[in-house]
């Protein structure tokens, strides 16, 4: 198959072989990007929180006027605890998927000079740590001596564990154990997690890349109050949760329940991705929408050059030309058509990407996500073609003969 006569033919359809081309290039352009912004919607829902969710819920109240914390929590949790089938319960401000209250800043000099990110300080008494059976898996446990009273909602020193994703992009490649850094307050590194997922994950200043962020401080359980995390086995949580809330409502009167969080965390995990979970299908929607017009503009500028071109393809038959030979002129000139396009969606791509990472914080589109949408594009347009050049392929020799 000669290009020449190919690219001569389209040098007089300029305008509308430059138009498809350009619909091809910005249905690769959104392909690409949607494809790569579903991954990422589809690793945040299934992302790994770190923690036993189906064996956790959470009662948490949304006021207690006159009550302090001390007396709130003796009451709110010996309430909890007695209830049948609680194993573990405590103090926390926050869960996985649950408010994000204490998302703070952070420094890795006291002068602030080196900001290392936004990450969630997650403050936990000794019930929650062992409610949700939190374990470092590197670094030690947390010691009676490390439980600290905050200060203007921190404590002023505290010994923490974070997350691997936080340890590695604070100080990549060493290893955090005895590192420091300030935040309203001293911190230093005394264990690793291997995963926490922050309250807020995808949502948070960091986006998608700080979903793992987390930081927990060990506070008393006298310092905060309103937020309890028990653990029961899963198939009785449900019953237990509802038992415990009841309990509450008893042991402490004038605090008002929020039932908005006072759930299990399976409930508030489904809650809080919902609309994740609807972005991905309105992605998936504009990723058809897109390849439907494309390839209906494709079907339309081939059939119209079959029509146009019907005593040419005529003349082509009678000098010998097979079936075989005009179906390959089409599906070769369509090639041409949609490879222009694909190059320059492929550009459009990255540079759609860098408008995402700079305003959605992103990561960068991984290079694999580009020749994907192109085979993606040219099959598509090598299909849609398909049916005018088979109508192509079957005009007779005769044609000719009949139009002279």
């Amino acid at each position: 198959m000669q290009i020449t006569p190919i690219l001569s033919a389209l040098s007089r359809h300029r305008i509308a072989a430059a138009l498809i081309a350009l619909e091809v290039a910005l249905a690769c352009a959104v392909l690409c990007n949607a494809f790569f912004l579903i991954g990422n919607r589809l690793d945040l829902v299934h992302l790994h929180s770190g923690i036993d969710e189906a064996a956790l819920g959470l009662v948490s109240l949304s006021g207690c006027d006159g009550c302090n914390n001390a007396d709130l929590n003796a009451r709110a949790l010996d309430a909890v605890r007695r209830t049948p089938g609680v194993r573990a319960a405590g103090v926390v401000n926050s869960v996985p998927f649950a408010t994000a209250p204490n998302n703070n800043g952070l420094c890795l000099d006291q002068d602030c000079t080196q900001f290392g990110g936004v990450p969630h300080f997650y403050m936990v008494s000794p019930g929650a740590v062992a409610a949700l059976a939190l374990q470092p898996d590197s670094g030690r446990t947390f010691a009676d001596a490390d439980y600290q009273p905050l200060k203007n909602g921190l404590p002023t020193a505290a010994g923490v564990w974070i997350t691997r994703a936080l340890a590695a992009h604070l100080w990549p490649g060493q290893d955090p154990l005895g590192k420091e850094f300030w935040a309203g307050g001293h911190f230093h590194v005394i264990g690793t997690l291997g995963h926490l997922a922050r309250p807020d994950p995808g949502r948070s200043e960091d986006g998608v890349i700080g979903s793992d962020w987390s930081v927990v401080i060990p506070v008393r359980e006298a310092e905060r109050s309103g937020t309890y995390v028990l653990r029961a086995d899963p198939r009785d949580l449900p019953r237990v949760l509802a038992q415990a809330r009841a309990a509450v409502a008893r042991a402490v009167p004038e605090a008002v329940m929020d039932n908005a969080y006072s759930k299990p965390l399976l409930d508030l995990r489904q809650e809080y991705f919902q609309s994740d979970r609807a972005m991905t299908g309105l992605m998936v929607a504009v990723i058809v929408a897109m390849l439907l017009v494309t390839a209906l503009g494709i079907v339309g500028l081939a059939s119209f050059w079959v029509q146009q071109r019907t005593k040419q393809i005529g003349i082509r038959r009678a000098l010998g030309a097979t079936r075989r030979d005009i179906l390959q002129y089409f599906q070769a000139e369509n090639l041409l058509i949609v490879g222009a396009g694909v190059a320059l969606g492929m550009l459009l791509a990255y540079a759609g990407n860098i408008v995402l990472m700079r305003f959605f914080e992103l990561e960068r589109l991984p290079a694999s996500y580009l020749p994907i949408g192109a085979a993606l594009l040219c099959a598509l347009g090598q299909l849609a073609v398909l049916g005018p050049a088979l109508r192509a392929a079957a005009v007779p020799p005769a044609t000719a003969t009949r139009s002279a």
